[in-house]
């Protein structure tokens, strides 16, 4: 665990008292803080007492007067659509509001670092789709490599309670937007931006705010590097924001749609192949086609991604390919979970939204679509051009005929269950035909969460293939 330094003997508060919640509570206390914690569920104040923390209502009044900080969790609302009751208590009180990454990067250092050959560094990645995967993937090479690394953030273990980095280690973090809008404290060195596309507009108050609590990443923390993609304005803005001129090579650009070729530092991704450049002369380059952990143009881009990071670090190129070759993906992320007759099964039950799903869509040919849940904001239009390659789409969801009727073009069938949906797909699915679970929406409608959709999917799977 990462102890929490600078409240020594002070009273911190703590709001939600999830997995961060609990971990800063710890992580305050092990650095010498008085944790005051307070959670509006029951179940989670017994938690936080089985372990001897203090409870405190931090709603009534006064409940502020001896508080230094407060530590506030990545899922309550602290601007839009309105700031939660406590925070709003706290900015009258005049104390500072923070949350666990900004606790992280305030502690991360000590003194053992002195004697150390190579200090730790921290590589941050954040964007709207990909950054589980660019994650992962970089923290996957560093292991190949036989760098020490541990992952972390949005993925993986809590921020703070990974183990205090040795000699030489890599931190790979993998960052939301709710945890990068709050934290006090951003100085990765090495930030990665993926992409950018409307989600959580809700809680940013519109697709502004939304890159905005982006952006603190390289506005707030100043990296060594900044891998960007920009393949969306907002990219090719930050890119321009960080860069002091064409040829500054702190700032890496990333692309899957262009060939990037000028005098600075540029990783892109053309029919299936990355090349590096670098000055405008070829540095590098992979072929990613026969990769299996990551299939299609969206997945090309996070591997570019990872590959400017790793490449930050010194990593050689083919080294990066050997570790790409043996990655095996995410669960729930373009996941191949079997492949019988000549049918692929996959799983991308993380494609909540419309962007995500039209990339899985256009990753792989015969497409026997499963679909449907929980829409989000805005509809389905922007998915129907890359509708070309779906033979047919069987929609599950409570709404699934509703979503079926916004599918012009596209054969649908209403399946409602998932069960009902595999078998469907399996019974028409034909050699050569992949069988995708890319919902474009929501899991709430039927399931506690996307992984326990993907889950669903691959136990119906499973259980029709061995019957």
């Amino acid at each position: 665990m990462i102890p929490v330094t600078g409240f020594e003997g002070r009273s911190v508060a703590i709001l939600g008292l999830g997995r961060s919640g609990l971990a800063a509570a710890r992580a305050l206390r092990l650095g010498g803080a008085i944790p005051v914690c307070w959670d509006d569920n029951a179940q989670a104040r017994g938690r936080a007492e089985a372990e001897d923390f203090d409870i405190r209502d931090l709603t009534r009044l006064g409940a502020f007067d001896d508080i230094a900080w407060l530590v506030v969790s990545p899922g309550i609302p602290h601007l839009y659509p309105e700031p939660n009751k406590v925070v709003a208590a706290a900015w009258e009180a005049g104390v500072p509001v923070d949350n666990d990454i900004g606790l992280f990067f305030r502690s991360l250092g000590s003194g053992d670092w002195d004697h150390y050959d190579t200090p730790p560094r921290v590589i941050a990645v954040t964007g709207s789709n990909g950054k589980s995967t660019t994650s992962a993937l970089i923290h996957h090479v560093l292991v190949e490599a036989g760098k020490p690394a541990q992952l972390a953030g949005n993925i993986g273990r809590g921020v703070l309670d990974i183990d205090p980095p040795v000699d030489g280690e890599v931190i790979v973090l993998e960052l939301s937007s709710y945890q990068t809008d709050l934290a006090r404290a951003l100085t990765p060195d090495v930030a990665v931006f993926t992409n950018l596309s409307p989600d959580h507009l809700d809680r940013h108050g519109g697709i502004g705010g939304y890159f905005a609590a982006k952006r603190r990443l390289f506005a707030e923390g100043g990296p060594d590097r900044a891998v960007i993609g920009v393949d969306e304005n907002e990219g090719r803005y930050l890119a321009n924001q960080m860069g002091q001129g064409a040829a500054d090579d702190r700032v890496i650009r990333v692309s899957a749609d262009s060939k990037l070729t000028g005098p600075g530092w540029n990783v892109f991704a053309r029919k299936g192949y990355l090349s590096e450049y670098r000055k405008g002369r070829q540095a590098g380059s992979i072929d990613l086609r026969g990769i299996t952990g990551l299939p299609g143009a969206h997945n090309h881009q996070n591997a570019c991604a990872a590959y400017a990071a790793c490449r930050t670090l010194g990593l050689a190129p083919r080294m990066i390919e050997q570790a790409f070759q043996s990655f095996g993906g995410l669960p729930h992320r373009s996941q191949t979970i079997a492949e019988q007759n000549g049918i692929r099964f996959v799983n991308d039950s993380k494609a909540t939204n419309v962007d995500s799903a039209e990339k899985a869509l256009r990753a792989f040919p015969n497409i026997r679509w499963i679909c449907g849940g929980l829409q989000k904001e805005g509809g389905l239009g922007p998915l129907l051009d890359a509708l070309g390659s779906v033979k047919k789409a069987y929609v599950i969801g409570r709404e699934a005929a509703g979503f079926a009727l916004q599918l012009e073009g596209c054969e649908a069938e209403v399946c409602t269950t998932m069960e009902q949906a595999v078998a469907r797909a399996m019974e028409e699915a034909e050699e050569g035909d992949t069988v995708l679970l890319a919902p474009a929406a929501a899991s709430f409608d039927q399931y506690d969460n996307f992984e326990q959709r993907g889950e669903d999917f691959t136990a119906c799977v499973k259980a029709a293939l061995a019957g």
